[in-house]
């Protein structure tokens, strides 16, 4: 198979698709690879590791999109890249359908098979794909916070930590699942004062015993939310329904009651986003004031450590990739795990939330690719 690996056009995104090493992986298995040029020089792969490990080099994305069979991105195709694709291929990347609808009816238009990372599930009724993603948000999220609590950002002018004699920074995390977890470790680690609020009994538990006490775990209701985040210098949105538009836990009545100058930072944002008061933002421009509450919503939060979380991401989407290249959409039908990333199939919307989301008719996969 031949398959195209463009360069990122998203603002200040600098991940790419494939590293050299997972060139070489499909090379190994004889595919043909064609990498657009610089399409990873941000990040230190260069065009000549690429070639050493067995890709060829296009000048342009014209020529990615004009004769790969499968492309692979990280981000969501951009309008211009929508517009290049055809029935006959596969795209391969994250694409967050549910609160895009302008990009689902371009994709829906090219026919085009579109398989979401965000979707594709494995064994554990995990998101394997989404996952690696979602540890470096988690993580990602925290330092963010704890930079926009600075009186220079906006903020309250804490130190997350605090110092001996001196109080920490209450830090409200809202979903206990990869996200969740990961931003309680490092809140931990700088000495924050940790609240996580989830729904589910079992996973609070399970989480109780993994921070062995230095995190409260409550469980999530309406009043739960009110309380803990008027008194949080700092609220993590952390919340996922897989492939759905996220849903909105935090009213705009409750952040007005927050303190002025405390953090709130969105990572459902490419979802839509769990706070009524959140909208999309970018690395250069990050965050906005919404009732004296600084926002951080960054919509490619990895985006900023851009060679880690493409590492991350290569060492879960490769065994994926192979399969697709190895068989095409035979592998659709003999792998169900994949088949749950379809979301966009000869036209057809193929994912039950992004068809509910954006009031498409859903039509089941199976039946389609039979």
């Amino acid at each position: 198979m031949l398959i195209g690996i463009p360069k990122e056009i998203k603002s200040e995104e600098y991940r790419v698709g494939l590293t050299p090493s997972s060139v070489f992986e499909l090379k190994q298995s004889g595919h043909q690879i064609l990498v657009e040029s610089s399409a990873g020089e941000a990040i230190g792969f260069t065009d000549k590791e690429y070639q050493q490990a067995g890709a060829d080099i296009a000048d342009n994305s014209d020529e990615i999109f004009s004769s790969s069979e499968m492309i692979i991105k990280v981000k969501e195709p951009q309008l211009k890249e929508c517009l290049k694709l055809r029935p006959e291929q596969i795209l391969y990347t994250y694409l967050h359908l549910a609160p895009d609808p302008q990009q689902a009816q371009l994709l829906i238009d090219s026919g085009a098979t579109c398989i979401a990372y965000e979707t594709v599930t494995d064994g554990l009724a995990g998101l394997p794909l989404l996952a690696p993603m979602s540890e470096v948000a988690g993580r990602i999220s925290i330092q963010a916070g704890a930079h926009h609590l600075e009186k220079s950002q906006g903020g309250l002018g804490m130190l997350l930590g605090g110092v001996p004699g001196v109080a920490p920074a209450k830090v409200l995390i809202i979903g206990g699942g990869i996200v969740g977890f990961n931003a309680a470790k490092i809140a931990v680690g700088m000495g924050a004062d940790v609240i996580l609020l989830d729904r589910s009994l079992p996973r609070l538990r399970y989480l109780d015993t993994i921070f062995n006490g230095r995190i409260k775990c409550i469980h999530s209701t309406t009043s739960a939310l009110e309380t803990h985040t008027q008194e949080a210098d700092l609220v993590i949105g952390a919340v996922l329904v897989p492939g759905a538009e996220a849903p909105k836990l935090l009213t705009q009545n409750m952040i007005s009651n927050m303190k002025k100058g405390a953090v709130v930072v969105d990572v459902a944002i490419d979802q839509g986003g769990c706070f009524e008061t959140s909208r999309a933002t970018t690395h250069k421009n990050p965050t906005y004031e919404v009732d004296g509450v600084i926002h951080y919503c960054v919509a490619n939060m990895p985006g900023c450590v851009p060679r880690t979380a493409t590492l991350a991401l290569n060492n879960a989407t490769l065994p994926y990739a192979l399969i697709l290249a190895n068989n095409g959409l035979k592998a659709l039908k003999n792998n169900q795990h994949l088949m749950h990333g379809l979301n966009v199939f000869d036209g057809k919307v193929t994912y039950r939330a992004v068809a509910e989301a954006l009031g498409y008719t859903y039509h089941n996969p199976n039946n389609l690719l039979k």
